[in-house]
């Protein structure tokens, strides 16, 4: 999959001589002084829950000395439960390279706003105040670092951002977890699969969870998020919208096109597809965008608001 503005191109503009003399020159000072207080941040500080009252110093501020990504998530939001822990471990790994801000949307309307956030989880970078989009939407583990590995080495050529100094790699682990219960090996063997990108694997991994457990929510979000994964592996967006456009009843473009931006985060738009594929169909047509639209609320979860209103239109369209 290939997911929406995971890409680091936007970053060219911010290259000025100017921006890029100031922030490497804040970067320096940022620099001298963590050196006078012998301090870098210890591994809880690498990842923040930053909300509008302190934005500008945890994040503005702060980019002139270390890259900031930013996750837009929500309770509320299945994705962003398997997305954010991904970001979080990422971020450790990364021992002070970059930082990871955590905005709560439901709490942070204006952020939101600001940023254009039109579905989470939404990614964002913010490099020395400028700020870029990463990527929207579920995306294997290997894409995300390779967008991380691309975020770093920008911020360093063309900012001469460094990061933070003195976080080993190895002390930079997450805080002391809260004892748990044993992990369910089937899930986190099927959750690695995802992780990895392996698709087939984490699709059979779920489906041996739910055979022997049918309503074990994390294993039907799980296989719903592989299989949705699956159908986008290798889409040419630009196509798939064309055929959509010139085809509006070929049921078959839609569901494509519905696919393509669940994947994408816009979800409104893929529901809001999908039911009127149903209102304006009959038979075999309409049952299978209707069961699409069931195995994508399943990527949601059934608690989200969209969800549910989703969920009332479609009543609505079939009755």
């Amino acid at each position: 999959m290939q997911p929406r503005n995971m890409s680091m191109s936007g970053v060219v503009d911010l290259a000025a001589v100017k921006a890029a003399g100031e922030a490497k020159q804040k970067a320096e000072q940022g620099r001298a002084r963590a050196a006078e207080g012998n301090g870098a941040p210890g591994p809880a500080g690498l990842v923040l829950d930053v909300g509008e009252a302190d934005f500008e110093a945890e994040v503005l501020e702060r980019s002139a000395e270390v890259p900031v990504v930013i996750d837009f998530w929500a309770e509320w939001c299945e994705p962003c439960k398997q997305l954010s822990p991904l970001l979080e471990r990422l971020t450790q790994e990364y021992a002070g390279r970059l930082l990871l801000a955590k905005i709560d949307v439901d709490q942070n309307q204006m952020l939101m706003q600001q940023f254009g956030v039109q579905g989470i989880p939404a990614v964002f970078a913010v490099v020395a105040g400028q700020a870029l989009p990463l990527f929207q939407g579920a995306a294997p583990e290997q894409q995300i670092r390779a967008t991380l590995d691309q975020l770093v080495q920008v911020a360093e050529q063309r900012f001469g951002i460094t990061g933070l100094q003195g976080v080993p790699q190895e002390e930079a682990a997450a805080e002391p977890a809260e004892p748990q219960a044993p992990e369910d090996p089937v899930l986190a063997a099927a959750q690695q699969a995802l992780d990895s990108g392996d698709l087939p694997g984490a699709i059979q991994a779920y489906r041996n969870k739910l055979a022997d457990e049918p309503a074990n929510v994390e294993a039907k979000v799980g296989l719903a998020m592989a299989e949705l994964l699956t159908r986008v592996q290798g889409m040419d967006a630009r196509q798939v919208r064309k055929d959509a456009a010139d085809r509006p009843d070929d049921v078959a473009a839609q569901l494509r096109v519905a696919d393509l931006d669940m994947a994408g985060g816009h979800v409104e738009d893929s529901f809001s597809r999908l039911v009127d594929t149903v209102r304006r169909t009959a038979g075999e047509d309409r049952d299978a965008a209707r069961v699409r639209l069931l195995e994508l609320f399943e990527v949601i979860g059934p608690e989200d608001p969209r969800v549910v209103s989703a969920r009332a239109a479609l009543a609505r369209a079939l009755f």
